[in-house]
């Protein structure tokens, strides 16, 4: 039996489970994130559990006719699986879902017909199935968003909880023991080349091979590009294949379109919203943060792209170990936007899981202006710079510029340097990105 390994998804199906008024559940996120995994072990607290995956069994969509009967497609699975489907003791999870857009449609009687059971679905390049149903499951169907593991995961994966622990019972008022940091700053340089990805995870722990892992990201990435040809489009897969490696290649930078080769622009922007739906890209949008909700004064022409995962991320830009290893800290957070792409996927990932991933960055528009806060997040109504810098030598006049121009409280600057504030301004460690989340550091 394989192990698994905690998510923060956990915590949020645990509650799900609980809910009076439950809606049936849809995991989104991109291909081999762990969301099948996360639903299966979900399971083992049910007394009985069905998984129907219907790449595998497709002729299970015949039972989803044109006159759906909820209760008794659930009598007929009963028999095809010979399990009880029991209100409160039987989880029934369909896997693979986007393979039959009307067992999709029909997700949605679940909560109408039957919403005292347990159904969660999920499946791979479901948005794109989705994009073909507008009106899908509106207001009948709950979503929750997973992404690979975090860095406070990935600790935890390794038995590394009582450090965690700790990690977390700080703030900015109180360093960590210099031996710990320094622990939890080499962690950072294993995390950075194993990444996230259940199964690249997997093997660091079985392995602690930074080898075996790297054939690991070429496997993944080979699946995804193989998936290019599924994206229901005419676009290249080449096309698609030069943008994902421009977008990598331009991390922590606008995107600029004429550095990814001889296509125009709306080849790819067509590239870049398919990209978008599989869940390798998520957009960083220039928001001009005057006030909430951010997204209300957003200017699409100035987006930059976090990579899905930063293991992948070094896979495609073909770092080696070394270069993560061997370099010292301040060149390690300089490097080729490693360290932002790092900080932004944190964010996300700390984030609430039934809430689509929206993040942004700022950049004074003025002519000759050259202040920029690499992301603008939200936290209690408050607005906040966050910052990505190698050291306090480094300027920090652009968080500075925006928290005397948006009258923010402060800002926070994540380095790998230990816990610390200067006036306005809190530092936070890379490894400790969670910690930002904790009302305590308001």
């Amino acid at each position: 039996m394989k192990t698994y390994f905690k998510r923060h998804i956990d915590s949020y199906l645990r509650s799900w489970k609980k809910e009076a008024n439950r809606k049936p559940l849809l995991i989104r996120g991109a291909r081999q994130v762990g969301k099948s995994s996360s639903v299966r072990n979900l399971g083992k607290s049910f007394k009985y559990f069905i998984e129907i995956n219907l790449e595998k069994q497709q002729d299970i969509t015949l039972l989803f006719g044109e006159n759906i009967n909820i209760k008794s497609i659930c009598s007929k699975l009963s028999a095809i699986y010979n399990t009880p489907i029991i209100v409160g003791e039987t989880l029934v999870f369909i896997d693979e879902i986007q393979e039959s857009k009307r067992v999709m449609t029909s997700l949605r009687y679940f909560y109408e017909d039957f919403p005292e059971l347990h159904v969660i679905a999920a499946g791979s390049l479901l948005e794109f199935a989705m994009n073909e149903l507008p009106s899908f499951g509106v207001g009948r169907i709950r979503s929750l968003y997973m992404y690979p593991f975090s860095f406070d995961e990935f600790l935890l994966a390794q038995g590394l909880s009582i450090q965690l622990d700790f990690k977390q019972s700080v703030d900015y008022n109180q360093a960590l023991p210099d031996a710990l940091h320094k622990q939890m700053i080499s962690q950072i340089r294993t995390f950075y080349l194993v990444g996230g990805m259940p199964e690249a995870v997997v093997k660091w722990i079985n392995t602690n091979d930074f080898a075996k892992c790297a054939r690991v990201h070429n496997d993944i990435l080979d699946t995804y590009q193989d998936d290019f040809s599924k994206y229901k489009t005419r676009i290249s897969p080449l096309v698609l294949k030069s943008v994902l490696r421009s977008v990598v290649q331009q991390s922590g930078t606008k995107f600029t379109y004429a550095k990814v080769g001889n296509y125009n622009t709306e080849t790819i922007k067509v590239a870049l919203e398919l990209l978008m739906l599989a869940g390798l890209l998520i957009p960083v949008v220039h928001t001009d943060a005057n006030g909430l909700p951010l997204g209300a004064e957003i200017n699409l022409k100035y987006r930059k792209f976090l990579f899905l995962d930063i293991g992948l991320m070094q896979a495609l830009l073909g770092i080696q170990a070394s270069d993560i290893l061997l370099v010292d800290e301040i060149e390690l957070v300089n490097k080729g936007g490693l360290s932002e792409v790092f900080a932004g996927l944190e964010l996300l990932k700390y984030g609430d899981c039934f809430k689509k991933a929206e993040i942004y960055y700022w950049q004074r528009m003025q002519r000759n202006a050259q202040a920029e806060v690499d992301y603008v997040i939200t936290r209690n109504g408050k607005i906040i710079p966050v910052e990505v810098k190698a050291n306090v030598s480094g300027s920090m006049q652009s968080i500075y510029k925006f928290i005397e121009t948006k009258n923010s409280e402060f800002g926070y600057r994540l380095s790998l340097e230990n816990f610390s504030n200067y006036p306005n301004i809190r530092v936070a460690p890379l490894y400790a990105i969670s910690n930002i989340n904790k009302q305590d550091m308001y």
